[in-house]
């Protein structure tokens, strides 16, 4: 049954993709953070439902008459250059088969990711998007905060099969990334019932990333805690909160939870944390022995005998940035890193142009930027213990990003709610115009 559930929604959405294109990034989002598919048992398992709405949106876009254009910003120039620097690195890799396998799924992702700068191009359909987004992984994550409670905390919390973030790790990294967004629109939200809803939810995916049992996870939500009070008004208020939380999470959880925390202080003693620095070490020898680095899945016995500190002793990077330093070098870790700052300045700027704008339009933006900056602490904190490099979220929150410092010059195409108030306006003024050309000439 849930097979034909879920090939009767992806098939009956292709129509409606070929006529609105924006469509087709929104179904495209859901199946690659929920992951739908992976919830039956029969022939829609290994359906690729991904890859038939990937191609309808391409074909949808050769034939849609909507205004599309790219915008002007020195972000999508280093973004392309890093998507160059990636091929570049898959030709002169150490292990060619599986670093062109590898670039493939990622240029995929890389190509709707871009798709979406140019199809998302107003408020209510980026709003749309970050809903699709928060119910997807919210679903994982809100499932997960009441496995905790009704476990003791005792057992681990896990994603999607199959996908990015299937691992604890990952869900919990991905939970604290969408929480800021869960919070965007609970601010922005007029239904009681939503922001009933999104309160639970929030609530709920907090305890799902302490229920995953992942240190990084710890650390992380200790940042997005911390930089959450700074960019919050109402210190006094937040501050009691995560203090309250804090408390109570701390004595929720059980002895194996906290014995996994505090051995945190003893990564020596940690096989795995010591498995993660022999992988941080080979990372930086292979960047420093090759300009294009090794070429993305070259974590093998063969590599770690030539660089690595303990040959025998092969892991994956489980950072973003040795991921990305291993995989392309220096010049591939540079222009990550560059993203990932570009990103934040334009979320910056943003921040700077709204703040002590009274319209509804300015506090969104505002409010917006705000959350994103802390999705990102989250990726950046938690995702140095990750190897998340290539995960969609992150890249999607980039698109966003450049999307709200694009409509800082100019408002976005197609949203309806900007072109219904400026014509508003046009219609009040008009006459007030009028009136001053009459007293003038008297």
């Amino acid at each position: 049954m849930r097979d034909l559930l879920i090939t009767c929604l992806v098939f009956g959405s292709l129509p409606i993709i070929l006529m609105r294109p924006h469509i087709g990034v929104l179904v495209w989002s859901w199946l690659s953070y929920m992951n739908p598919h992976r919830l039956t048992w029969g022939f829609a398992y290994e359906m690729p439902f991904a890859q038939i709405v990937a191609i309808t949106l391409l074909l949808s876009i050769f034939f849609s008459k909507e205004k599309q254009s790219m915008p002007r910003d020195a972000l999508l120039w280093v973004w392309g250059l890093f998507i160059v620097w990636m091929l570049v690195s898959t030709v002169f890799s150490l292990i060619p088969e599986s670093a062109r396998f590898e670039f493939i799924k990622v240029l995929k992702i890389q190509l709707v990711t871009l798709l979406t700068i140019l199809l998302i191009n107003s408020r209510e359909r980026m709003r749309q998007l970050i809903w699709v987004i928060v119910l997807s992984i919210g679903f994982f994550s809100t499932k997960g905060g009441l496995f905790t409670m009704l476990s003791g905390g005792s057992y681990r919390v896990w994603g999607p099969p199959g996908s990015f973030i299937e691992e604890n790790n990952g869900l919990a990294l991905a939970t604290l990334m969408i929480v800021p967004l869960m919070f965007f629109l609970w601010q922005t939200s007029h239904r009681r019932w939503i922001k009933y809803g999104l309160v639970i939810a929030m609530l709920l995916s907090l305890v799902s990333v302490l229920g995953s049992q992942s240190r990084g996870a710890l650390l992380a939500i200790m940042a997005v805690a911390g930089f959450f009070w700074l960019k919050t008004p109402a210190k006094l208020l937040s501050g009691l909160g995560i203090v309250l939380f804090a408390l109570l999470a701390w004595q929720f959880m059980p002895e194996s939870w906290h014995l996994r925390m505090e051995s945190i202080q003893h990564y020596e003693q940690d096989a795995s944390a010591m498995g993660r620095l022999n992988a941080w070490h080979y990372s930086v020898n292979v960047a420093n022995d090759r300009l294009s680095g090794a070429g993305m899945n070259s974590w093998s016995l063969n590599t770690f005998a030539i660089y690595a500190p303990e040959p025998l002793d092969v892991h994956a990077a489980h950072s973003i940035f040795f991921s990305v330093l291993a995989d392309h070098g220096w010049p591939g870790l540079s222009l990550f890193v560059l993203i990932l700052w570009l990103t934040w300045r334009n979320l910056a700027g943003v921040i700077k142009t709204n703040y002590g704008r009274n319209s509804a339009d300015a506090r969104e933006s505002l409010q917006l930027a705000k959350m994103i900056q802390i999705s990102l602490i989250a990726y950046m904190s938690g995702g140095a213990f990750l190897s998340l490099s290539y995960f969609d979220l992150p890249w999607h929150l980039i698109a966003i990003a450049l999307l709200l410092n694009q409509q800082q010059e100019q408002p976005l195409i197609g949203d309806e709610r900007l072109l219904k108030r400026y014509r508003r306006q046009a219609l009040i003024e008009l006459p007030k115009k009028n009136t001053q050309l009459q007293v003038q000439k008297i």
